[in-house]
């Protein structure tokens, strides 16, 4: 497939980024793919692992963001030294097998255990809040990111997170505040796995469970010019009917996750109609998404399966996936109103997610 490159259009680009632990390596492939089309976003916002993909890409000069997406994502995978492709009979059976390594020694430099965590759950041990430690995560955040150009560049940067004591949702922006490493570790506390993080009084967590894609936060106020919003998606609302317990299991997480883009996409469609009557020539709002649909091996634990082939699939998945809702876009006659919304195909999301990292023919 070939486009048009963005890089000489006059219109901004906005790119927001869901949460979903290691399935964030399906955020990397997207911007790679845009970064090859020469589109550049003007502002990223992003919640748990979308705020630390927005991070790398928004601290680090054009040339080593892909680079250093890539080494944050090697140093996340588990070396396990083989991979197995996509449709093999032992993949799913592969990709639990990572989960629970995962789940019992941690990733270095993202998580380990802490203590007393879950041994907390004994009556004679003393309480604690959480089961992992996220805090080596903080080292490989300023390894990674310049925090100078994170706060001080070209790309202007949000991270959202939620108060654990009142629920309110709070956003951490570089056009006024001043972002270091412990808000990159605030919006991926989600609770119970990580410990929220305390700052400024307020003890903060993952927005996953109330807003896992902040496209709300980012169309609040109507563009002064049009402007292009892609929002990736880690978690979809589509999937085929669950034939066992741990599918049901997965369902039931995806539709937690997914259904508040859902209400938030439903919400701006109203609110942009009611900006039209007030000022029907006003600029316009195209908003592109794109919803990661998990491979048929893919489960209820699959945000903690570091596996190398989970990791290049999802990668790969990324990559062809915005391609196809770039080209999606360019065919598109969109109406004359403020706010237009253009939906990755799900069908093809489905069988990219099942092509993998092998090579289409």
């Amino acid at each position: 497939m070939s486009i048009p490159s963005f890089s000489d259009r006059d219109q901004p680009v906005v790119l927001i980024l869901g949460g979903g632990n290691a399935l964030g390596s399906y955020l990397a492939g997207t911007y790679e793919h845009l970064q090859r089309r020469g589109i550049e976003p003007g502002w990223i916002l992003g919640s748990s692992i979308g705020a630390i993909t927005g991070a790398i890409i928004a601290g680090n000069a054009p040339e080593d963001r892909v680079p250093r997406l890539r080494e944050f994502w090697e140093q996340a995978k588990i070396h396990s030294g083989f991979a197995l492709t996509r449709g093999s009979s032992m993949r799913h059976a592969y990709n639990e097998a990572h989960t629970a390594l995962t789940l019992l020694i941690g990733r270095p430099g993202l998580f380990g255990h802490r203590f007393p965590g879950m041994l907390s759950m004994l009556p004679w041990m003393p309480s604690d809040v959480a089961l992992y430690d996220h805090r080596p995560l903080q080292q490989t955040l300023e390894r990674l990111i310049d925090f100078k150009r994170l706060n001080r560049g070209n790309i202007r940067f949000t991270a959202g997170s939620v108060d654990l004591e009142t629920g309110e949702e709070v956003f951490f922006d570089t056009a006024h505040d001043e972002i270091a490493p412990e808000h990159l570790l605030a919006t991926t506390a989600i609770v119970p796995v990580f410990a929220p993080v305390e700052i400024g009084g307020r003890l903060l967590c993952d927005p996953g469970f109330t807003n896992n894609l902040p496209m709300d936060a980012a169309l609040a106020t109507p563009p002064v010019e049009d402007t292009l919003y892609i929002a990736v998606d880690l978690i979809s609302l589509k999937a085929p009917r669950p034939r066992s317990l741990d599918a049901s299991a997965e369902r039931a997480n995806d539709l937690i996750f997914a259904s508040a883009s859902r209400r938030s996409i439903e919400a701006l469609q109203r609110e942009y109609a009611l900006h039209g009557r007030i000022d029907p020539d006003g600029s316009s709002a195209t908003l592109l998404h794109l919803a990661y649909q998990s491979g048929s091996d893919e489960r209820a634990a699959k945000a903690f399966d570091y596996s190398p082939a989970s990791l290049q699939d999802r990668w790969a998945a990324g990559i062809r996936d915005m391609e196809h809702a770039l080209v999606q876009l360019q065919r598109t006659k969109l109406e004359r109103k403020r706010l237009n919304v253009v939906r990755l195909d799900p069908d093809f999301a489905a069988a990219s997610a099942e092509t993998g990292a092998r090579r289409q023919s």
